[in-house]
């Protein structure tokens, strides 16, 4: 079926650069983006007549999809529990209990059925999600996105050691056979848009032979790669002492062979510079989570250092130690962070608060602004899932992954602009202020509709 959508686009060309078209046309054809351009362009297309027409209203806008490059599924009923502890504490005390739940396949239907829908609705059109060690339920969970229409990429999670007695793998061959069976199962659905990824759940809980044979399992299968990299302090020590032969973390992985360009690691809050290297060096991208690094107290991750570093990121939602299952809530907490640490390294120069850094640096930092979160929730994700090919913004011949967005409803109409305010402002600057207001406001009252592949799955 072809559709074409009449109004206002906006999407992301690049970190540096969000397009808007404030009268404009998107046409669609089973379920891929044919052209987009201003709606004069529109009339001269040959198959203008062939196509369905929608047409959005003042207030409306199309917006691409979010990608949750980052989040475990199982672990959804915890949102909100446990977090005045570290990350350590809270994995013993509220984590791992709760996803050992997960042998009950009833109780996965349950949670993953909600988690599914609740990502959906909150715009997530792509999720990169941690299951468990169990394979009857990690299949409920890739039914159940399937069922729903998501993009997504689902990890059996591997772990054989420092995990409790009733939540761990026997051991590295037992762990490779099941990671077997559970990719084999995904495989043979010959799905276009769910995928197995690979998930050594970090270095602690993994020895190097069980890294290894994922590294080579990855290579087999030709699959995304996933895990945890840097995220607190503790952990970081904790590596060094368990692989007192690697340079740092990120030697760990490497020397796995999981660096590759199809790589995601969480976090990256306290990489050393000579990891950025590598990271760039392998292609390997960081899903950033702020939420959870500020409730596990975990550290600032520097989006902008990663950048600068060539490292690509996207965002993670990372429930449940982060506390919001909606990307949106993520792209504001990136901006709280950036500006944290704007205003941290001006007090190194400035104020009485100091940190160490380069002065003339410091003094020239610019944080992340709007637009930019934007990228990072679109199609920066998209290229750190390795599927900017595909999904991330309108560009011809990509998916219609996309948002209808409404900032005419509660909440972003809660207080309305006098008319004098707006009447002398361009078409792309009222535009922009509605971007704005769905940026920093809004939430799943205001996505009105999202489709996935041309698809509407809300």
């Amino acid at each position: 079926m072809a559709k074409v959508f009449f109004g206002k686009i906006v999407h992301s060309k690049s970190f540096q650069e969000l397009e808007l078209i404030p009268d404009g046309y998107l046409a669609v054809k089973d379920g891929k983006i044919v052209s987009v351009g201003s709606k004069a362009e529109f009339e001269s297309l040959a198959e203008k007549d062939s196509y369905e027409q929608t047409t959005l209203s003042e207030s409306q806008f199309l917006l691409p999809g979010f990608i949750d490059c980052h989040i475990h599924a199982p672990q959804a009923p915890n949102i909100g529990l446990g977090l005045d502890k570290d990350l350590l504490g809270w994995l013993k005390s509220y984590t791992f209990p709760l996803e050992a739940q997960y042998k009950d396949v009833d109780f996965a239907k349950q949670v993953y059925s909600a988690v599914v829908r609740d990502t959906l609705a909150s715009g997530t059109t792509c999720a990169c999600y941690f299951a468990t060690i169990y394979n009857d339920s990690n299949k409920v969970l890739t039914d159940e996105i399937v069922r729903q229409g998501q993009r997504a990429f689902v990890g059996k999670v591997s772990s054989n050691r420092l995990c409790p007695d009733d939540y761990i793998e026997c051991g590295t061959k037992e762990s490779v056979r099941d990671n077997v069976q559970f990719i084999e199962y995904v495989l043979e659905k010959n799905l276009d848009r769910v995928k197995p990824i690979i998930t050594p759940r970090f270095a602690i809980t993994c020895d190097m032979e069980l890294l290894k044979k994922l590294g080579e399992l990855a290579e087999r299968y030709n699959l995304n790669i996933q895990s945890h990299i840097s995220e607190n302090l503790g952990e970081v020590i904790t590596v060094k002492e368990f692989y007192p032969d690697s340079k740092n973390y990120s030697d760990v992985y490497d020397e796995a062979k999981l660096l590759t360009q199809r790589c995601v690691m969480a976090h990256g809050v306290h990489l050393e510079d000579e990891e950025l290297e590598v990271l760039s060096k392998r292609g390997t991208s960081i899903a950033h989570c702020p939420c959870s690094n500020t409730n596990l107290g975990s550290g600032l991750c520097d989006v902008k250092r990663l950048l600068a570093a060539n490292v690509k990121v996207g965002l993670g939602t990372d429930v449940s130690g982060g506390n919001r299952i909606a990307i949106y809530d993520v792209m504001r907490a990136a901006l709280d962070v950036s500006h944290h640490l704007n205003m941290m390294k001006k007090q190194d120069v400035k104020g009485t608060g100091r940190m160490p850094g380069d002065s003339k640096a410091n003094v020239e930092y610019v944080p992340l602004d709007y637009k930019q979160v934007i990228y990072l929730a679109t199609l920066g994700g998209a290229e750190a899932m390795a599927i900017g090919d595909k999904v991330g913004n309108f560009t011809p011949g990509k998916d219609f992954d996309a948002l209808l967005i409404d900032v005419s409803v509660y909440p972003t109409n809660r207080y309305q602009l006098p008319a004098v305010l707006t009447q002398d402002k361009t078409p792309e600057e009222l535009l922009l202020e509605l971007v704005q207001k769905f940026v920093y406001v809004g939430d799943d009252r205001n996505i009105l509709k999202v489709f996935v592949a041309g698809q509407q799955v809300k």
